[in-house]
């Protein structure tokens, strides 16, 4: 049985950030860290950015210094007996540990439509599926408004490909933006070449050869489409199976503490499928964010290696959109009170978003540098009004 000071369940960017995290106050005790893909850490925001606006392949690995860790990739930890501190593996392997780290993420969530070619994309190798696809076919289905399908309906279109970008809301990024706005990205799209297709939703997909006929059924009407791929990004599903064998909190996710700590003080949870208490906001959350990946990585890396610390970071999150971009900070919901403070009408400013007079998010819409005096403003007791915030953030 082979033992380890730390156990890292998961291979990606929360378990790198958290090796890391150990070797800045422990440089020699060993580290286990398995994960389900073939590839070791790299970066995913450039996989739907970057790297279709011609960043090399290379750029995305994390390069981390991986000595005294043994890195076992295409191995899943499959149960974890908290009694014995020990985990199995999917080799039927098992390990024991001093602590555990759950950086377990998220997979995304499929469609009941039957077939295999739809690329649910998430992963450096669906990257390089459609990337494959794109080298001889022109035509793409691109189910999903929100992060991905946004992000990847502008990828293909820069690439010289058309995109039908199929969803069930108003507008795009509807979710997260006041009403208007996502509006007005559905026209800026078209604008870019992409078919918007919004309060429609994909039925059927089924091959014809080496494309696929796809089915979409709007408000008034159905329509076929034969195309050379079709891309989804529909939402995740928590990867929280083996937390809950396992018997720890779960609530929206594996609840932790302000130190990362699950309800067995040896394991400990970070990244997509933790829930903590966001001191800032009040209240417990559960972010899928790079940023959060990293420094919820980093922070519980430190305190399994003995720091005696509290996770106090407000998380942001960014995207681009053709030439527009932008960074979030806090609760960004477009269901929360909305005041835009535009320079230029959806294409510069700021978005407010509001409970109760007091800010719990913060949109900047083309605007840079400001990430740090937008988590100040959430961090006021307020109250605020439309009024008291115009110019508060510079625009």
């Amino acid at each position: 049985m082979a033992h380890y000071r730390y156990l890292i369940v998961g291979a990606g960017m929360t378990a790198d950030s958290a090796v890391k995290g150990i070797r800045s106050r422990d440089a020699e005790g060993s580290i286990g860290m398995f994960g389900l893909e073939s590839h070791a850490a790299y970066d995913r925001p450039p996989l739907s950015k970057a790297l279709w606006k011609g960043d090399s392949e290379e750029t995305v690995w994390r390069k981390t210094p991986y000595d005294g860790v043994e890195l076992h990739l295409g191995v899943g930890i499959e149960s974890i007996d908290p009694s014995s501190k020990t985990a199995s593996d999917s080799n039927g392997d098992t390990h024991s540990y001093e602590k555990l780290l759950l950086a377990t993420g998220v997979s995304p969530r499929r469609l009941d439509l039957g077939d295999d070619g739809i690329i649910y994309y998430r992963t450096f190798e669906d990257y390089r599926r459609l990337r494959e696809l794109t080298e001889t076919g022109n035509r793409f289905v691109v189910i999903g408004g929100g992060f991905i399908g946004s992000e990847i309906a502008a990828a293909l279109t820069m690439n010289d490909k058309q995109a039908i970008l199929v969803f069930p809301g108003e507008g795009i990024g509807g979710n997260l933006f006041p009403a208007d706005l996502a509006r007005n990205l559905n026209a800026y799209y078209e604008e870019k070449g992409v078919v918007v297709l919004p309060h429609s939703q994909v039925v059927s997909c089924s091959r014809r050869g080496e494309q696929f006929l796809v089915t979409i059924k709007g408000a008034d009407s159905e329509r076929e489409e034969l195309v050379d791929g079709v891309v989804a990004g529909v939402g995740t599903v928590l990867n929280g199976t083996l937390a809950q064998e396992a018997g720890l909190d779960f609530d929206q996710g594996v609840k932790v503490n302000s130190s990362l700590q699950t309800s067995d003080p040896n394991i400990y949870a970070a990244g997509d499928v933790a829930t903590f208490f966001d001191p800032t906001l009040q209240e417990w959350r559960r972010v899928e964010h790079e940023d959060n990946a990293n420094s919820m990585g980093e922070f519980v890396g430190r305190v399994m290696a003995g720091e005696v610390a509290t996770f106090t970071h407000l998380p942001f999150f960014y995207s681009d959109l053709f030439e527009l971009g932008y960074e979030a900070v806090g609760d960004v919901d477009s269901r929360l009170e909305t005041f835009a403070d535009w320079t230029e009408p959806f294409r510069e400013g700021v978005v407010y978003y509001l409970r109760e007079g007091r800010v719990r998010g913060v949109l900047l819409w083309n605007v840079w540098d400001q990430v740090p005096a937008a988590t100040e403003l959430i961090a006021e007791a307020g109250p605020f009004t439309p009024e008291t915030l115009k110019g508060r953030l510079p625009r």
